[in-house]
């Protein structure tokens, strides 16, 4: 464990949470002490970029051809103090889980 990071949400509450390990961005700590580093950014401006990749991802697979009635986006985030949030690494690469679902008499999307 690299140690603890304190993000602030906007409305002034704190959450502390695990420091992300050896992202390998270079990032250093906001400030460090006693407690925990202070985040550089507020927890939902961490989250932003996430937000993004989740809206962009949803975008390709619900305007393409396939239709789903459903999709499900799983990301692993990890958070550290001054690059935010950064989509985690699974067993070998970025990890992004995508379930697609068509509910039964629907798949041609005709009513």
């Amino acid at each position: 464990m690299d140690g603890l990071v304190e993000f602030k949400t906007e409305d002034g509450a704190l959450i502390v949470v695990e420091a992300a390990e050896g992202d390998g961005s270079g990032a250093r700590l906001v400030s460090r002490g006693d407690g925990p580093a202070q985040a550089a950014r507020t927890f939902e401006g961490s989250l932003a970029g996430v937000r993004a990749a989740a809206e962009s991802a949803l975008r390709v697979f619900r305007d393409g051809s396939l239709r789903p009635d459903a999709v499900e986006l799983e990301f692993g985030v990890k958070l550290s103090a001054e690059t935010g949030a950064i989509i985690a690494k699974g067993a070998a690469e970025g990890h992004l889980v995508v379930r697609l679902s068509w509910s039964p008499g629907q798949a041609d999307g005709s009513a």
